[in-house]
């Protein structure tokens, strides 16, 4: 019985350890662009001033900036900005970065910083002018 479990236990682990590593693209993080991500408005009603009916309807707004980052791949050039908007991280200009697409969800680590995958949402996706075209290569 003993044998049977520490069997089970030691085929769990071989195949964690075994577990294939994700296939990741790499590109280059070019530049970091402050993009507007909507307008926050705050109230400056009191209740003293709703109750006696002084206040006056003032509403402060202030627009919301995100970041946005442009990184350039091989065939590619992606617009991305952090899916996390209250804690976003900053990522190192001109360094090379790691990324894979899942499904619909496009996750990003660099390595050379503190190598942690986070997510990302794509805003544009477009052809680099000056990549190779397959016809091209292909002759």
């Amino acid at each position: 019985m003993i044998k049977a479990r520490m069997l089970a236990v030691c085929l769990v682990l071989a195949s964690v350890c075994a577990a294939k590593e994700h296939d990741y693209q790499k590109g280059t993080i070019l530049r970091m662009d402050s993009a507007s991500c909507g307008v926050q408005a705050k109230d400056s009603k009191s209740i003293t001033g709703e109750l006696l009916g002084t206040d006056s309807q003032n509403k402060k707004t202030q627009e919301v900036l995100c970041q946005e980052y442009v990184l350039q791949t091989d065939k590619l050039t992606y617009r991305i900005r952090p899916k996390d908007d209250k804690h976003p991280a900053l990522l190192p200009i001109g360094e090379t970065a790691q990324f894979r697409i899942q499904k619909d969800k496009f996750f990003l680590r660099v390595p050379e910083s503190d190598g942690k995958e986070r997510e990302y949402v794509v805003v544009s996706m477009t052809p680099r002018q000056d990549a190779p075209t397959q016809a091209a290569s292909s002759n």
